[in-house]
């Protein structure tokens, strides 16, 4: 769940959860004070009523008293009124719903007070003695509707309606706050992501608006970093490529010279000046592919783009690869495939992948084979090399592709090696969108390269 979501949610749930309460409130506060005022009010006017009857039969008889009970009943309130005896005489009321009252008529013959009967869920009952001329007793029960509470915003259909606009409101209001919260974040997301990908120039603040709260500042110090990282790599790369540009010349300078001193010298100087020679051939390839690494970080090259034959690129870079494998007891074996076609600069696809093989060559043991495999699916094909050189520590395999990087100082000078093969191939690869990986395997080390297949493949 994105963060968008979770921030929506609780502030919908909190929402809800206030609303819910100030109902409950609501209706706490008005139904104590209603129910405490209605009960009071059926004693009041049950004693009235009780009395009320009780003159009415003693100035005008029987029938006088029928007909006041049967105008009491025409009240919205009342429900049902009976008169009953002492005896349990039925005077007025229905026998079967009498014979429920027991307990509420014995308490009111007991009592000289108005009793009430609150249990019935939609009803309640009161009930008070009265006494006639004649001395017998009678008890008045009244069957009283409860009174309902008026909802939040009102007992029409119209509430519904209303409830609905309070509902839209608080999702607005919800989606509102969590926009506002959540779409800094996913703007800084997506500029890290942007920077991690190579763009250096991603900045953040401008998008992110001036906001004086923790998510402006957190952007701010966001491009002050960027800006930070920006200029100490690009002073790293100029700084490589001017000094890479400025040996060419003196290095130039110094084979001429060399040649010269190898055509004076005598014998016994010649190893000395060979010894030169070699270092000096050395130090022009490193300048090399310090220029080519440079170039390639910096995207400042231009390279044409052809449809390439994937596996024709590869056989010939195996061919070669075998050969100066043969030299020290080594072998390479290919797993031929299907033509298999991508779109890309031939120079800088076999250098990716020459670069790699020949660093397998290097490093697999004697006796053994570099297996190359390619596989291809509908969007990509994956070149496999793999050597039995014994791997590398685990925690060091991300770092095999940073440039002057070394597993083994000493295996390195032995082999002749300046850690930067593997830094021009994934310069190389990158620019063609694809990917490149190493992980042990077996005894030895499997790199993996991968690159977008030509569409019309």
């Amino acid at each position: 769940m994105n963060l968008f979501l979770k921030i929506f949610l609780w502030f919908l749930a909190t929402i809800a959860l206030m609303f819910g309460v100030i109902i409950f409130l609501n209706w706490s506060v008005q139904t104590e004070p209603v129910v405490s005022r209605w009960q009071a009010s059926m004693r009041n006017q049950t004693s009235i009523f009780s009395a009320t009857a009780a003159q009415i039969f003693d100035d005008s008889g029987e029938d006088a008293l029928l007909e006041f009970v049967e105008r009491l009943k025409t009240v919205d309130t009342i429900s049902e009124i009976d008169l009953i005896g002492k005896e349990g005489n039925i005077w007025v009321g229905d026998a079967a719903a009498v014979s429920t009252y027991q307990e509420l008529i014995q308490r009111t013959f007991a009592s000289d007070s108005v009793e009430l009967e609150l249990s019935p869920p939609t009803s309640a009952l009161s009930a008070n003695k009265l006494r006639l001329n004649d001395g017998s007793e009678f008890v008045m029960i009244i069957r009283w509707e409860r009174p309902q509470t008026t909802p939040m915003f009102g007992a029409s259909s119209m509430r519904y309606l209303r409830y609905g606009v309070l509902l839209f409101t608080a999702i607005l209001v919800c989606y509102a706050l969590a926009w506002y919260l959540s779409s800094p974040i996913e703007k800084m997301r997506t500029a890290t992501q942007k920077f991690a990908a190579g763009d250096l120039s991603t900045r953040v603040a401008d998008d992110v608006g001036k906001r004086h709260d923790e998510l402006g500042d957190l952007a701010m110090d966001f491009d002050v970093m960027a800006e930070r990282i920006e200029s100490l790599i690009m002073s790293q790369q100029r700084l490589s490529r001017d000094v890479s540009h400025e040996l060419r010349s003196p290095l130039a300078r110094m084979n001429v010279a060399l040649e010269i001193a190898k055509q004076r010298a005598k014998g016994d100087v010649n190893p000395m000046l060979e010894r030169i020679e070699k270092e000096s051939v050395r130090l022009n390839e490193m300048i090399s592919r310090l220029l080519t690494l440079s170039q390639l970080e910096s995207g400042s090259g231009e390279y044409e783009r052809h449809e390439l034959n994937l596996t024709t690129i590869i056989e010939q870079v195996a061919v070669d690869a075998e050969f100066e494998a043969k030299a020290h007891g080594r072998s390479v074996k290919f797993d031929e495939l299907e033509p298999v076609k991508i779109k890309g600069n031939e120079t800088l696809v076999r250098s990716a992948i020459e670069n790699v093989l020949r660093n397998a060559v290097k490093y697999t043991a004697e006796n053994t084979e570099v297996v190359v495999k390619m596989t291809a699916d509908t969007g990509n094909a994956s070149i496999l090399i793999e050597d039995h050189g014994g791997g590398v520590p685990e925690e060091e395999l991300k770092k095999l592709f940073t440039p002057f990087y070394r597993v083994g100082e000493a295996r390195e000078r032995k082999t002749g090696g300046i850690g930067l093969g593997l830094a021009i191939a994934e310069q190389a690869v990158k620019l063609h969108k694809g990917t490149i990986s190493a992980k042990n395997i077996n005894d030895g080390l499997l790199v993996e390269i991968g690159l977008p297949l030509a569409k019309n493949s």
